[in-house]
């Protein structure tokens, strides 16, 4: 079902949990209070319903419904809108997973629209229920709840990614298969840039809402939950920006090594022809006057010439001793 939880509250305490969207409407208009909706995944249909009984604004709705949304918040009169993107590690794939998150929020209305499982808002919930003091301070209260459990999730990703990064800053010096390392490299390197996309906006759509903090008349406990989150955000970036660099670096060093093993190789392989280049021109000379007197011609002088044949041994025997001293002094052999 798209509606995951729904409560109406009054100062801080749930007094209502409606079974559908209208009578989550019926009761908040008869009650007052704060109306917090939670969809998964909802129908265009159910959006277009709050959209109606909460007047929001048609560009914001388009976005919530086409899903594929930078991290970004935006006011429309009222109304907040913004766009996360909660993340999570995934250990078995060794893989970040990225989900997206839109959140409505007015001044008696909070609305979150979740197209991933993550994050867990049913544990934001039961943590705000548990304190209704905070949650009495309006749906503010729920938005900075809901970007300091996003902002926490992405810890077990910065740990997650720090392994990865140590595990082939090992291979690299290793005896690896480089075309297993580089790809590898690669997709992590791939990893941390849409990491940083979903990370880096944060610091500024807080520093957004913290700059409207008195204008807006929020509550000075939930001015300092903020800049909490905000350094905490910070710190997580400064972090993915090393990871960033980190694995330009690795990839420059794997790239470099893999030249020079190439470059060894082919080394090697130049030491080898020119060895067998070397015993093919030695083997040439003496060949080459055995094949001059293995013709048969009658006219041949030295075919009666009594040291002819010592002499034919001695010239391929100096031909091929004088070859090999050539070779053997230019070190090719």
């Amino acid at each position: 079902m798209a509606l995951i939880d729904n409560g109406v509250y009054v100062h801080g305490r749930r007094v209502e949990t409606p079974k559908n969207l209208d009578d989550t409407y019926r009761i908040l208009d008869a009650v007052g209070g704060t109306a917090w909706i939670g969809l998964y995944r909802p129908s265009p249909q159910e959006v277009e319903s709050v959209a109606r009984e909460f007047d929001l604004h048609p560009l914001a709705v388009e976005d919530a419904l086409s899903g594929h949304q930078r991290s970004k918040v935006e006011r429309y009169g009222d109304t907040l809108f913004a766009v996360l993107r909660p993340a999570r590690y995934r250990d078995e794939q060794e893989s970040v997973e990225f989900g997206e998150l839109h959140l409505f929020i007015g001044p008696d209305f909070v609305v979150t629209i979740r197209h991933a499982e993550s994050p867990n808002l049913v544990a934001v919930r039961k943590r705000m229920e548990a304190n209704p003091d905070l949650l009495a301070m309006g749906p503010e209260a729920v938005l900075y709840a809901i970007l300091d459990e996003v902002v926490d999730g992405y810890e077990p990703i910065v740990a997650g990614l720090l392994n990865d990064i140590d595990e082939i800053e090992d291979e690299l010096f290793g005896d690896s298969d480089d075309d297993a390392l580089s790809r590898r490299i690669y997709e992590l390197s791939r990893e941390v840039i849409n990491f940083q996309r979903a990370v880096h906006p944060l610091t500024g759509m807080l520093e957004w809402l913290r700059r409207g903090s008195d204008k807006y008349r929020i509550d000075e406990e939930l001015q300092r939950s903020l800049r909490d989150v905000l350094d905490h955000t910070i710190r997580v970036n400064e972090r993915v920006d090393s990871f960033r660099a980190i694995l330009d670096n690795a990839l420059t060093v794997q790239s470099a090594l893999v030249a020079r093993r190439q470059s060894e190789v082919s080394l090697a392989q130049n030491d080898e022809i020119k060895k067998i280049s070397s015993w093919a021109a030695i083997i040439f000379a003496p060949t080459l006057v055995g094949t001059v007197y293995g013709m048969n011609f009658d006219v041949m002088p030295e075919l009666h010439w009594a040291a002819g044949y010592p002499l034919a041994l001695g010239a391929m025997a100096a031909f091929a001793v004088a070859l090999y001293g050539v070779f053997k002094y230019k070190k090719w052999l």
